[in-house]
């Protein structure tokens, strides 16, 4: 089995680490080709290092909750890039305040993120999905 190549990184002004070296470590162990972009991530960033790598995803982490600011228009600006069928992930500490998740998931799905995660997200499930999500793309793109 290939490995997936993904790129992974910190949007925005936000520069907590140890998150983004968690995840990068724990998708490396899961077999995927991780590009850690590290924090303060640019869209422009992400999406040039998911040209240059072929990356199947894009997970972006904002643990200072100005996420949806940040992310915003990310999608649009993927498809202008040629990056149609990118996964888009989101998790973290997305927003301010205490808005109840389901609420913040539907905003990131309105924006075309695939999956959103909370900051207590299950590790080894956000590994699966990312594999059931890329094959069922692939078998699309077939």
């Amino acid at each position: 089995m290939s490995r997936i190549n993904i790129v992974l990184g910190v949007i925005g002004f936000d520069c907590h680490s140890v998150g983004n070296k968690i995840l990068d470590a724990f998708f490396t162990e899961q077999g995927f080709n991780v590009v850690n972009l590290g924090v303060m991530v640019s869209q422009e960033e992400f999406i040039d290092a998911a040209i240059e790598t072929a990356a199947r995803a894009i997970l972006v982490s904002s643990l200072y909750g100005h996420g949806l600011i940040d992310c915003r228009g990310l999608r649009e600006k993927c498809v202008e890039r040629g990056l149609e069928d990118i996964l888009l992930y989101a998790g973290g500490n997305l927003v301010v305040g205490k808005t109840p998740f389901p609420e913040v998931e539907a905003k990131f799905r309105e924006m075309g993120f695939d999956r959103v995660f909370p900051p207590d997200v299950d590790l080894a499930e956000a590994a699966a999905l990312l594999r059931k999500d890329v094959d069922e793309r692939s078998r699309r793109e077939r």
